[in-house]
């Protein structure tokens, strides 16, 4: 009895850690104690942390797929170099085939995981925010994210030129030995570049919500931003080629002038507001 009673006080003790369930009553006005709110974070990051470790092992058992979908830029840059030109990947040490798994499998259990880790830390948020903040941000969420997979898909895109253009400064009858760690460092950061590129306007739209950037404001600077967003684009792109630039700056200057649209549209519609609201004086009645 006592056995069976330990392990029902363990497996209970294991059900409150990953529930997060308060300690404490909740108030009336919905608040919860700060060792409650702490629980609950606590909660919730084990969870995240046990989904992204299952989802590591899963990403295991597709680590070929995975490798040929990193592989296929390299490949078609390889493809698009001058005929004088070699190049080859290798990966150096004797740990480097272990690492370059684990890395690569890690990464894609972070994105395959994102929706449910994101959800968790959404879900931590949402309590502390109002009712219209709370329709902005789950506006801005479900727009965030594939706006950022349309930044890394486009990224993609382009890589195998930019590679191109890179490996191609080698000399004849000289083999450019690429290291695939590397490279595969070099992967994931131009496409998380493009990824992040993409939600700069959304941020704008969210600033012009917040009432901290006019569409008046965003109008009169605009051929300073754009060409802010070419410089950047030039800095941000690892490869020397306009190709892969204007295929970060052009879809980023569409953006942005869509972002001024709208914060231009969300401004009218506030002054509108604000124009009815003065128009009613204190001593007048309302036609209600």
């Amino acid at each position: 009895m006592s056995t069976s009673g330990s392990v029902n006080g363990r497996f209970s003790g294991l059900v409150n850690l990953l529930s997060g369930r308060p300690a404490h009553p909740v108030g009336a006005d919905g608040r919860m104690a700060l060792s409650d709110h702490l629980r609950e974070l606590r909660a919730r990051l084990i969870r995240s942390v046990l989904i992204l470790v299952v989802a590591f092992f899963v990403m295991l058992f597709f680590y070929d797929q995975l490798l040929d979908l990193v592989q296929n830029p390299y490949r078609d840059a390889v493809e698009l170099l001058d005929p004088g030109v070699e190049s080859e990947a290798v990966i150096t040490g004797a740990t480097a085939g272990l690492m370059l798994q684990l890395k690569l499998c890690g990464v894609a259990a972070l994105v395959v995981s994102s929706p449910w880790w994101l959800y968790e830390l959404w879900s931590f948020i949402v309590p502390g925010l109002h009712a219209n903040e709370k329709k902005w941000t789950r506006i801005f969420t479900a727009i965030a994210g594939p706006l950022f997979f349309v930044g890394v898909a486009t990224g993609y895109y382009v890589l195998p030129t930019g590679l191109e253009v890179l490996i191609g400064f080698t000399p004849d009858n000289v083999t450019n030995l690429v290291e695939f760690g590397d490279y595969f460092t070099f992967l994931t950061r131009m496409l998380l570049v493009f990824g992040v590129a993409f939600e700069i306007p959304l941020f704008v739209v969210m600033l012009n919500l917040a009432g901290v950037v006019s569409g008046r404001a965003l109008g009169r600077y605009r051929a300073w931003i754009i060409m802010g967003t070419f410089v950047f684009a030039a800095v941000a792109t690892p490869s020397t080629d306009p190709f892969s630039m204007l295929m970060l700056a052009l879809p980023m200057v569409v953006l942005f002038l869509v972002a001024e649209v709208i914060a231009r549209f969300v401004d009218r519609m506030r002054g509108r507001r604000r124009a009815e609201q003065e128009a009613w004086s204190d001593d007048e009645a309302s036609p209600l």
